[in-house]
């Protein structure tokens, strides 16, 4: 039998909150083999992460923490969520790796840089001495990430923890980084915590799951038996929320279809399966077949390196060559690898970018040669929802001044005409604010408050009001989901089916989920180095993929 690395057994965490102590985790218990892998899932806020920064003694000393676990003697290292953050900006990667050596064992640092240059070949970085010698800006997020790999392995640990460490990667990436995971962890013999929100990531990964809700383990056992015959409503509801490969369903579930607290019991709300739903119907395409967005050979190009007198040397064309049309009331997914694109494509629709050539017409006309108060016009008509919403708000103003500060800007407030504008003043503005944020699922009691107050759900929905709040025709949404929970991002994705409902949007929905993608969009374009390899209609592309790279993005999918 395996050797236990790591045993918990009653782990409580309690952190200080209006004068009093919170408890975050309720008597968790769990162990880890030599080997294997233990896959801690569960939302936002669940306790996973804090569970196992309490036994690593990270946790600040504001906490109370008690239970027992295994000595571990410094036998463990942690991969954090993001490698830019944990990385230092300022260091060479290889000088970060081999400090770590440098700490732990008495080698010298010849010896040291020998290690850490044969370990970036193990964890199968590109060009191990370049990359050695590179700092974290110069590498891309799949390479940060194997750089704190190479970081944590360096002093051979027995247990590995690895928090969220594919969360912002491509699914390409994504699947490599498990696999690389897989493959040290055979040949090093390490027990391995996996922590994650996405239990498709989960199953390719985990021999045994313990499911967190709430600070607590709701569900626990071998992976195949939760995965495959999940016993608790909360592990049915993570199941249910995630997009499905296989159908289009009209609505996503949500965690709250299947949870109910009723005096302390936990019972199913709604256990309808997804496929006898009336509601889950194929989608019906609506589409104009006039254009509202016509793109011609469109190039964009950024300047690598210059010379003294800033003539360019070297140059990267980001966008290259793309032609393709949106029609008015469609939803077209833009989907590709980190690096292929997709983002520029987006900012220069929006004129936010300047083109290197090629034309955009909006609505018949071409966007060349805009006046100030023409490109003014064109804002209110064109509008975008950025990837992370603690980052796109600002956290000195109210949600409520955030979402009113664009009628602000262009002086208008709706009229009781849902199509109408006319010039704003403070009254007005309130009142349209606080009616959309009821439509977006905010309370109206909610106008004063700061986005610090508020999940990262409720961020994304604050920052799709203020993206809405013209009534714009044309709505990017630029990975807009990528950084929530699956329950979370169910709810913004049924959320924007039904503003489009609503109000006829037009999206383009970048990313790089396949699945949200599928739920979405009425067509697809793949794009890769600059180029669009394929397009159609969503369900012809995940049925039948004809470009090799589409197959390899549709086979990296992690599915359950």
């Amino acid at each position: 039998m395996d050797e236990t690395v790591l045993k918990v057994a009653d782990l409580h965490v309690s952190f200080p909150h209006d004068g009093a102590y919170r408890e975050a985790v309720k008597g968790v218990s769990f162990e880890v083999r030599r080997g294997t892998t233990l896959g801690i899932v569960g939302e936002s806020g669940s306790g996973k992460s804090v569970s196992t920064l309490a036994i690593m003694g990270l946790l600040p000393k504001t906490a109370q923490v008690s239970g027992t676990w295994t000595d571990l003697h410094g036998r463990v290292s942690m991969i954090f969520q993001e490698p830019m953050t944990s990385l230092n900006p300022v260091q060479r990667c290889g000088k970060q790796v081999e400090e770590m050596l440098l700490a732990h064992e008495k080698v010298s640092r010849q010896e040291a840089r020998q290690r850490t240059i044969q370990l970036f070949e193990e964890v199968m970085l590109p060009r191990p001495e370049k990359i050695y010698r590179s700092y974290p800006h110069e590498i891309s997020g799949g390479q940060k990430q194997r750089v704190m790999i190479a970081m944590a392995l360096i002093c051979h640990p027995d247990l590995l923890i690895a928090d969220e460490p594919t969360t912002a990667l491509d699914v390409t990436v994504q699947k490599t980084i498990l696999d690389l995971l897989r493959t040290l962890q055979q040949k090093y013999r390490m027990g391995i915590i996996f922590i994650s929100h996405d239990l498709g990531v989960i199953a390719q990964i985990a021999d045994e799951v313990a499911v967190m809700y709430h600070g607590e383990i709701v569900e626990q056992g071998a992976a195949q038996q939760v995965l495959h015959a999940p016993r608790h409503p909360y592990t049915k509801g993570l199941l249910a929320c995630r997009p499905p490969l296989d159908s289009r369903p009209r609505r996503l579930l949500t965690v709250k279809d299947f949870l109910e607290m009723e005096n302390g019991e936990w019972r199913m709300e709604n256990s309808a399966d997804a496929s006898s739903n009336p509601q889950f119907s194929t989608l019906d395409s609506q589409i104009n077949q006039v254009p509202l967005l016509r793109v011609r050979d469109l190039d964009v190009t950024y300047a690598l390196e210059t010379n003294i007198f800033g003539k360019v040397k070297k140059e990267l064309k980001a966008v290259d060559g793309l032609s393709f049309d949106i029609y008015r009331g469609e939803t077209v997914g833009l989907v590709g690898e980190s690096g292929c694109g997709k983002s520029t494509l987006g900012r220069a629709i929006l004129q936010l970018l300047q083109r290197s050539s090629g034309t955009i017409e909006y609505d018949g006309k071409s966007l060349e040669h805009l006046t100030p108060a023409e490109t003014k016009a064109l804002r209110r008509k064109m509008q975008i929802i950025f990837q992370d919403p603690y980052s796109s708000l600002n956290p000195r103003i109210t949600i409520g001044e955030a979402i009113a500060e664009p009628l602000k800007v262009h002086h208008l407030v709706q009229t009781s005409n849902t199509q109408a504008f006319k010039p704003s003043n403070n009254q007005a503005i309130k009142e349209t604010v606080l009616s959309l944020m009821k439509q977006v699922g905010l309370e109206p009691d909610w106008y004063n408050r700061y986005p610090h107050e508020f999940s990262g759900g409720q961020r994304q929905r604050v920052c799709i009001a203020r993206a809405l709040i013209l009534q714009p025709e044309l709505v990017i949404c630029d990975e807009s989901v990528s950084a929530l929970d699956v329950s979370v991002q169910a709810q913004v994705l049924n959320l924007l089916n039904d503003l489009k409902e609503q109000h006829g949007y037009t999206y383009l929905f970048i990313t790089h989920d396949l699945s949200v993608v599928k739920f979405l969009s009425d067509r697809i374009l793949v794009m890769q180095q600059g180029r669009i390899v394929e397009q159609g209609p969503a369900d012809e592309i995940f049925a039948h993929p004809q470009h090799p790279y589409t197959q390899r993005l549709l086979a990296a999918i992690p599915r359950v």
